[in-house]
């Protein structure tokens, strides 16, 4: 887009294209992610599994403007969602310029490490330029970062290693000028204000799931979803946003509404905040729970997510 290049910028001195991050989950992506961004465009929370779609966010780095695919982790899939979100995984690296692994340096070169290892080749194919990115390096002291970084190196031939902290923010700066100069020449492809391209419903469902898993911990497993059914801008300022919770069991809806709907309430005042955050204007919250039982079997809610349904097909 024309429109988009700052006046002293030639069209032809803009760089911009795709870079995906991949890695186990709980890596730290998302953190990435949003440190990069400078906003919060994807959950994170301590629990694995938490980012089903593609989320993308946009960083500018001088000229350059980095589009951010943010991937589910690389797990071994078990279930048919589980196997859309992996096939969405490598799809998001396969379709990028630049790909991104992250390792976290506590854990080293895991069994799933070394699997995504064995597979990136096949899987990006090899004109891709893939850098490695070893995060949370507060954890561990140089030596063993070092001894880390040369295993990882002798396993795939990476165009370059960057040592960071996503929480923190070290060698983030880097990593992202790097990517910059990386980058295909080009014009923009999105609007220098834009910081991620997922519609604002599914922002707000994944703000309201976030909140839903920091709170419910263990006691719910990865078997509800939540969709942004209604959304009205009103002439006062505010938006009233209407949601839907999906569980799969009679047993799960109680469990989420808590003793006397404590919990649900809790869950609606900690979402609504943060959507009127993000959105920058008065927010009105309405949440609904409603069973049903074979969500994960139902195509509408894997489009909902922005999963391909027929990724989950088994050997998918």
């Amino acid at each position: 887009m024309s429109d988009t290049h700052p006046p002293h910028e030639a069209p032809g001195q803009t760089r911009a294209g795709f870079v995906a991050l991949i890695g186990e989950p709980n890596a730290g992506k998302s953190t990435l992610l949003n440190r990069m961004v400078g906003a919060k465009v994807s959950i994170v929370t301590h629990k694995v599994q938490t980012t089903r779609a593609r989320i993308r966010g946009v960083a500018m780095e001088g000229a350059a403007q980095i589009v951010f695919v943010d991937t589910p982790g690389l797990f071994r899939p078990r279930r048919r969602l589980d196997r859309a979100m992996v096939a969405a995984a490598w799809g998001g690296a396969a379709d990028a310029d630049i790909v991104v692994l992250l390792v976290e340096a506590h854990r080293g070169l895991t069994p799933g490490v070394q699997a995504i290892l064995d597979a990136l080749a096949e899987r990006v194919g090899t004109g891709r330029k893939v850098a490695l990115a070893i995060n949370k390096i507060d954890k561990v002291k140089a030596e063993t970062l070092l001894a880390l970084t040369e295993r990882l190196n002798a396993a795939y031939a990476f165009a370059r290693s960057f040592m960071i902290s996503a929480e923190r923010g070290h060698g983030v700066d880097d990593l992202r000028r790097w990517l910059a100069a990386e980058l295909p020449a080009g014009p923009w492809l999105y609007p220098e204000d834009q910081i991620a391209d997922l519609p604002l419903r599914m922002i707000a469902a994944e703000i309201t799931r976030e909140k839903l898993t920091l709170r419910l911990h263990e006691e719910l497993p990865y078997q509800l979803t939540v969709e942004t059914e209604a959304w009205d801008d009103r002439k006062d300022g505010s938006t009233r946003i209407d949601q839907v919770i999906y569980v799969a069991r009679d047993g799960h809806k109680g469990i989420v509404l808590g003793n006397r709907g404590e919990t649900i309430k809790a869950i609606s005042t900690a979402a609504r905040h943060e959507i009127a955050e993000f959105l920058g204007r008065k927010v009105h919250l309405f949440l609904q729970v409603k069973v049903r039982p074979n969500w994960l079997d139902e195509a509408e809610r894997y489009s909902e997510m922005g999963l391909d349904f027929r990724d989950g097909n088994a050997g998918g």
